[in-house]
């Protein structure tokens, strides 16, 4: 697979085109690479079977750019940008890109040695991320029902409990009643007060533990799918030497993505808003419904955990730089930053204008979870039910994988719904998620900030244009002509009448 810049970090809870696997009777048939479709059982069904492998017929210039070029451009410039987002987001002066640009020609080169020395590790951010980690090592453990996810290359198929809202609700009580609204052990504000530090020590950390996690996927791996990709030690740390790496049973891509990662963007918002209040003494508009509506979004994204770990940020991104580092630094300094830039210069907006724009990136996350919870339907009635009220349209496609078990070639079937919200693009729910996403820059406040908190949107743009192409790349070599049909059928790809 091709890495690309815009495919740096994971994606969260939309997916592909919505398909359902047929016949309704195999609760084991293969997931391959663009199916995204699992029947649930509460038996670990046998592997029957992998996906083929694709010989790669890349061009050799195309090559050396993604497997050699791109890695270490990436692996050199994105950390020094997190610790650079961290820095201006510590100061009034420098929380706009104008200001970041002053103070660098005031202070010259001294600016990297302040850089530096802001996001230094302390031993409060330490101690912050040990407490955090084992609260949620904890929770890991609570109980729920076990589901399953898609049969690798391999004929491996990993297995997760089903906690996800469990989790998202304790901990969120848990870190309330910690505060000094609770038992006063630290106060609210404390992810923004230590965020500088924070950011340095899990960059140093992040590091050194994709260092970890290659030398373990190349000599103890914990299932088949693992081992070198051939093109050198700079793109096996990048990319990762195993697919689902496990440490005394913990799945490190379910606790580094969802139960850190997204943990601390959930929790962020509150611990922003509360830090705002302490230095204005006043609620900011922008920044409690900016804060809210990204809570709002992360409900929603644990309660379709499980969709994520059958998504292609799991199921073929392996545990790398690329995958692991990125939300261990990534997440929290990107995905935060829009809420982060309004504690030290409020977003200035009034109620009226900032209810409105809340508004609209509600809708944007409410269509979303619309569109997902369509598709889920479709998938688990095997096409037998009613779409917006008719029978569904859909198109029957056959595909071929390898039987990991006899070694021959075995044909099965999908279908590809093209009714309802996936009637109108095929990746419409993208649309849905970058609604949302731009009124979260827009509620830190144009007039005030400019376009820094528009970063995240602006990435999230070009990575889900980039994903939708990427996906449906891997969907042709699969389907074929059953899937040229698809496009046909519904032939805008993200926006109607427009793409």
């Amino acid at each position: 697979d091709v890495t690309a810049v815009l495919s740096l970090m994971p994606r969260r809870a939309s997916q592909s085109p919505a398909r359902s696997r047929k016949p309704r009777a195999s609760t084991h048939a293969p997931t391959a690479l663009c199916e995204k479709v699992e029947t649930e059982s509460h038996e670990p069904p046998a592997p029957v079977s992998a996906p083929p492998i694709v010989t790669s017929t890349e061009p050799m210039l195309w090559n050396v750019f993604s497997k050699y070029i791109t890695p270490v451009l990436l692996m050199t410039t994105v950390p020094v940008i997190c610790h650079v987002l961290a820095f201006m987001t510590a100061s009034k002066d420098t929380s706009t890109v104008a200001g970041f640009i002053h103070e660098c020609q005031s202070r010259n080169v001294a600016i990297i040695w302040d850089i530096v020395k802001a996001t230094l590790p302390t031993g409060e951010a330490v101690a912050l991320l040990v407490v955090f980690n084992f609260l949620a090592l904890l929770l890991y453990w609570w109980p729920g029902a076990v589901k399953y996810g898609p049969l690798s290359d391999s004929g491996a198929r990993p297995e997760y409990a089903d906690n996800g809202v469990a989790h998202c609700v304790l901990f969120t009580i848990s870190f309330l009643c910690g505060s000094e609204y609770g038992l006063g052990w630290y106060k609210l504000s404390v992810l923004y007060d230590h965020f500088p530090a924070t950011i340095g020590t899990l960059n140093i950390f992040g590091l050194g533990f994709c260092v970890f996690l290659y030398f373990k996927g190349l000599t103890a791996p914990s299932g088949p799918d693992a081992g070198t990709s051939g093109h050198g030690f700079i793109f096996d740390y990048y990319w990762g030497t195993e697919l689902y790496p496990r440490l005394w049973n913990v799945d490190v891509k379910k606790f580094v993505n969802c139960r850190f990662s997204m943990t601390y963007w959930m929790l962020a918002g509150i611990s922003f808003l509360a830090a705002s209040y302490d230095q204005h003494g006043f609620i900011d508009p922008g920044l409690a419904l900016g804060a809210l509506s990204q809570f709002i979004y992360l409900i929603k994204f644990y309660l379709w955990e499980i969709g994520y770990m059958r998504s292609i940020d799991i199921i073929i991104d392996r545990a790398g730089f690329y995958e692991t580092w990125g939300c261990l630094n990534w997440v929290p300094s990107v995905y935060t930053l829009h809420t982060r830039v309004a504690v030290k210069l409020p977003s200035g907006l009034p109620w009226s204008v900032a209810l409105l724009i809340w508004s609209v990136g509600l809708l944007g996350v409410g269509l979303n979870f619309w569109a997902d919870l369509q598709r889920q339907h479709f998938r688990e009635t095997n096409g037998d039910c009613k779409v917006w009220g008719r029978k569904p349209l859909y198109i029957e496609a056959s595909y071929r994988v390898l039987n990991a078990e006899t070694g021959k070639l075995e044909t099965h079937q999908s279908l590809l719904l093209a009714s309802g919200w996936w009637g109108i693009a095929r990746h419409l729910q993208y649309m849905f998620e970058l609604v949302a996403a731009w009124s979260w820059g827009l509620l830190a406040g144009v007039h005030t900030h400019g376009v820094l908190p528009f970063f995240y949107a602006t990435y999230l743009t070009l990575l889900l244009v980039h994903r939708a192409k990427r996906d449906e790349s891997k969907c042709l070599l699969k389907y074929g002509e059953a899937y040229k049909k698809y496009m046909q059928m519904v032939p805008y790809k993200m926006l109607p009448l427009v793409y």
